[in-house]
């Protein structure tokens, strides 16, 4: 891919969770790692899917196209107002947009040069290098550390979780803001001794507060729609009530953990 072109496969406007304020949060292609419970379970591969549209399954659409940065930032600063007014921005997801690190970094300075607040989430798994430069660029970090364990981290999303915490530990080192979120997900990580083991583990990397993210069925649909099959399926979803114990054992560990 050009570092000038970039391969999306959706601009969503005014979001309200992926960072302060209202934001246009721009879904890049290509993920490294496989979790089971992926919401944007196309975006894992770089390569343009074909898949049934939502509304006639018998016909097969493209899921995502190319897009220069030219095009992004045109996209993105049509709502340049609402973002001065609510303290948003733009924040690049995926998939992980560190897979397409050369138009990332590019968008995001261009981004930057227009007075535009920056954001990114990410899963951690990037080369140290990569990560260090795009972390440069970006105004706030948003982060998904997916398990405590090694070996379960890579039963679940096929990578271990070594790079990622090498990762977070050098966002949390440079002192940037940084936002620590868990994905939690039943029989994969939803226990308290699970909770107890994230304040173990991230305590002494100086995680003091994190988000966690209750899991939900929203992206049930696409596997549909991508003829594969959904591990996830009928897995019920759970609800800020239902992690009220997890978070205590977070804050008893030293983590102020909200949902």
């Amino acid at each position: 891919m050009s570092e000038d072109v970039g391969r999306i496969f959706d601009i969503q406007k005014f979001s309200l969770h992926d960072g302060p304020g209202i934001r246009t949060v721009v879904f890049l292609k290509g993920c490294p790692m496989g979790c089971a419970w992926c919401s944007n379970p196309n975006s894992r591969k770089l390569q343009v899917l074909q898949m049934r549209d939502a509304n006639d399954p018998n016909v097969l659409i493209a899921d995502s196209r190319d897009y220069t940065i030219d095009e992004v930032i045109r996209i993105c600063l049509q709502d340049l107002p609402f973002y001065e007014e609510s303290g948003g921005g733009v924040t690049l997801s995926g998939g992980e947009a560190m897979v397409q690190h050369r138009f990332t970094t590019r968008l995001l300075r261009k981004l930057k040069a227009k007075g535009v607040h920056t954001a990114i989430e990410t899963t951690g798994y990037a080369a140290p290098g990569i990560f260090e430069k795009i972390l440069a660029e970006v105004d706030l970090l948003i982060i998904d550390v997916k398990h405590h364990d090694r070996k379960l981290h890579k039963t679940w999303t096929k990578v271990s979780n070594e790079l990622p915490l090498r990762n977070l530990t050098t966002a949390i080192k440079a002192g940037g803001p940084v936002l620590v979120r868990i994905p939690v997900i039943p029989g994969v990580n939803n226990s308290l001794d699970d909770a107890a083991a994230f304040a173990r583990l991230l305590t002494p990397i100086g995680v003091t507060e994190l988000q966690l993210l209750p899991f939900h069925q929203f992206g049930e649909r696409k596997y549909d729609l991508l003829d594969w099959e959904y591990t996830m399926d009928g897995v019920p979803a759970l609800h800020e009530e239902d992690l009220v114990e997890f978070q205590q054992v977070l804050r008893d560990g030293g983590i102020d953990a909200y949902v």
